[in-house]
């Protein structure tokens, strides 16, 4: 665990991250893996719809409430 603070995870975009968005490809995921992609609130919308367009997006949680599954 780093002491740094997560940043959002679109391109060039340095902001503190405020949501989890939890995804996975079933083309090449089992289907209970999640990855995740950290927003800000102002990509937070962009990067839902990119990953929900795919079929991906699974859950977006808040990140002080998103809780890791066991093992990852």
């Amino acid at each position: 665990m780093s002491d740094e603070t997560p940043i959002c995870s679109a391109k060039g975009c340095r902001a503190d991250a405020v949501w989890v968005l939890a995804w996975n490809n079933p083309k090449i995921h089992a289907p209970e893996r999640r990855k995740t992609w950290l927003a800000c609130d102002e990509h937070r919308e962009h990067l839902s719809q990119f990953l929900g367009v795919r079929g991906f997006l699974k859950d977006v949680v808040a990140f002080a409430q998103w809780q890791a599954p066991e093992g990852a």
